[in-house]
């Protein structure tokens, strides 16, 4: 199975909204195209930006079609699943693949705590029923509660042809760094999940990050990656440097509204989030305003 293509920056791009909390297909195709002219490799559908658990599948069918259609192959594009049924997992998973998405990329579920074989068994069940289909897990213990255990990524990505990668967002180097040892054998393609820590996972053998920051900083954020490639590790490190205070300053608001917040400074004109979420209070966006005219960037008033 080709998995060459998982690789470089993909943002977990955020879903544009009315004020009426309907999707903005306008504002969707025009932030797809800023995040492509800043150089990303990839586009994840749903990812925890994209407030997946906020949308109901037709809802979701919408979204990934219109995000589809405006790619138009130029970059692969992932099928984020995070529902808590496995039975929906598989249904969600499906829909990504008859769509056309490159690969499926898996959330532990939410508000359980299942036991290791509970969620060996989730995971083993929805990666089966793509089988034909890259599929990468998605390690948020953040957002969950708990993390995928390196016995069960093991585990799977030694059993399972199309397990071929994951996403750890755990912020947790050794556990990026064992994720990455234990599976090099077949060729398991880690990415890292945080973006101050882009530059020390490429240094550890990550293939590159997916990355809530590329939404507004897009080419900043691929500048690490560039560079690194590129052998270029002191201009790679300082636009980590560049980036991380940036990217701190957004654990201030409440989770996921910054990352729309910076979006609208920047220009991108994504819309708000969907309540009960709200954009960040006047204070807040003074500060993440004032974060991004100290490094440089212009803001639109």
């Amino acid at each position: 199975m080709d998995t060459d293509f998982i690789k470089g920056i993909i943002p977990p791009i955020v879903t544009p909204f009315t004020d009426d909390e309907r999707l903005d297909e306008t504002a969707l195709r025009r932030h797809i195209d800023f995040m492509i002219d800043g150089g990303i490799s990839g586009i994840l559908a749903f990812g925890s930006n994209g407030e997946f658990y906020m949308l109901d599948e037709a809802e979701m069918e919408q979204t990934l079609r219109v995000i589809l259609d405006q790619v138009g192959g130029r970059i692969p594009v992932y099928m984020g699943v995070g529902a808590i049924r496995t039975s929906t997992c598989v249904r969600l998973a499906r829909m990504g693949v008859r769509l056309g998405a490159a690969g499926v990329s898996v959330l532990q579920p939410m508000f359980l705590k299942p036991s290791e074989d509970e969620l060996r068994t989730h995971l083993r069940t929805i990666t089966r029923s793509v089988s034909d289909t890259p599929v990468l897990l998605y390690n948020n213990p953040g957002r969950t509660g708990y993390g995928i255990s390196q016995d069960v990524v093991e585990e799977l990505a030694h059993s399972e042809a199309n397990l071929v990668g994951m996403k750890d967002s755990s912020g947790d180097m050794t556990q990026t760094i064992e994720f990455i040892r234990r599976n090099a054998d077949v060729g398991f393609r880690v990415m890292c999940g945080k973006d101050t820590l882009i530059y020390s996972g490429l240094n550890v053998g990550a293939v590159g990050a997916v990355c809530s920051t590329a939404n507004y900083l897009p080419h900043l954020v691929c500048s690490i990656y560039e560079k690194y490639v590129a052998g270029d590790l002191k201009g790679a490190l300082e636009a980590q440097f560049k980036l991380n205070p940036i990217r701190l300053m957004t654990d201030s608001s409440s989770f996921p509204v910054a990352t729309k917040d910076l979006a609208n400074l920047v220009g991108s004109n994504v819309g708000k989030p969907i309540l009960p979420s709200k954009i960040s209070p006047p204070k807040q966006m003074e500060r993440l305003r004032n974060v991004l005219v100290e490094g440089g960037f212009p803001v639109v008033e």
